[in-house]
Order: C-alpha cells, then structure tokens, then sequence
C-alpha cells in the first residue's frame, strides 16, 4: 500500500476522486494545501508520498536509465492509489490528476501511459518523462478528456518545447489540452491557472 494522505470526503462517501502528486522535496501535506484555492469540496482526496521527497532523482529528461528504477516505483504507486479509487466505486470519469513539478510531469505520464476518459488532468508545469518521448509508451484514447498544462516560457526545469511536445501528443491521443505558458521565470503556480483549472476543468 502507497504512503497515502488524505482529505476532503470520505472515499467511500464520494463521487469524485483527485489524486494529487507533489513536487521534489515537497510533500503529500504540501499538495493536499491547494484545496484551499481549488474547487474541491465534493471531492475525496488522495496524495500519496514519495519517498525521501522525491519521485525520480534526476531530470524528468534525464537519460532514462538514471530515472528507470525510481520512476517505475512511482508509476506502481500511483497504480495503487488508482486501484483505491477505483475499489471504492468512483468511476474513471470522475478521477482527477492533479500535480506540480515533478507531480505534474508523473500525472501526465501515469494518465497518458493509461489514456482514458477521465475527469480531468491538471500540471502545474510539467511534462511527459524521458529524455525523449516514447510515443510508444502510451496508450488508449482520452475520449477528450479536459487536460491542463500551465508553466513558466522559460521555466528552469521544464522546457517549453518539452511542454509543446507533451501536448501534441496527448491532443493526438483524443485529449482536451489546454496550455498556458506564461513569460516569467517563476516555478510556481499563478493565480491565473488556479482560476483557469477553477472555472473550466474543476467547475
């Protein structure tokens, strides 16, 4: 079993799941905290936690052998917190990603590794894993899914062109992709995407 914190409704309680996927050197405590500005008070809310802080011990587009081992644990822990989800009843449709940095890079891979409809992805700057995409690691059809990537033009950690990359492909694999980059150097989350996520995706 995944080291799983958790908030909002019960999960036997609820009709709609987020699991919610921190960044390096941050915390399950830490992402659970966005439900303050996100709308998600109907929601049960599932955040696992990484060992040591950290999903991977490289860059997401670090040659993919330094990230092999670390990422393929983090894959089958978020596989196990979607099997808990998906145990208690919610159905597919109605489970959202939700991630920063690296959370949102392993959102995104986790969700286009298993393309279906969901309710909806959302990466506060990320983008998929490796140090090329491998469109042969995706699969499925996300039946258009609602899928948000926001970030920094110029984020230090995630190149635009890997964002670009990232959403074409997941466009081609029947995803509603919504990209907004934004021309600062923050590595943050903006307002501007809390009310974007707020008022299109979580509404």
């Amino acid at each position: 079993m995944p080291d799983l914190k958790l908030s909002g409704l019960p999960i036997n309680k609820a009709e709609k799941a987020a699991i919610m996927i921190h960044g390096r050197g941050a915390s399950a405590t830490n992402i659970l905290s966005l439900n303050q500005y996100l709308n998600l008070d109907d929601f049960a809310l599932l955040a696992p936690q990484a060992e040591m802080g950290t999903w991977y011990p490289y860059s997401f587009m670090a040659p993919d052998q330094q990230n092999k081992l670390a990422l393929e644990k983090s894959i089958k822990v978020i596989q196990e917190t979607w099997d808990e989800v998906m145990e208690a009843g919610i159905k597919p449709e109605n489970v959202y990603f939700i991630g920063f940095s690296q959370g949102a890079c392993l959102s995104l891979e986790f969700a286009t590794r298993n393309a279906q409809k969901l309710g909806g992805v959302i990466a506060f700057t990320g983008g998929l894993i490796g140090e090329k995409i491998q469109t042969e690691k995706y699969h499925g059809d996300f039946l258009e899914t609602p899928i948000f990537i926001g970030s920094s033009n110029r984020d230090f950690h995630v190149p635009a062109e890997r964002i670009s990359e990232s959403a074409d492909l997941i466009s081609k694999m029947g995803g509603k992709v919504k990209t907004l980059l934004f021309d600062d150097p923050e590595h943050t989350i903006r307002e501007e995407e809390i009310d974007w996520v707020n008022q299109n995706i979580l509404m």
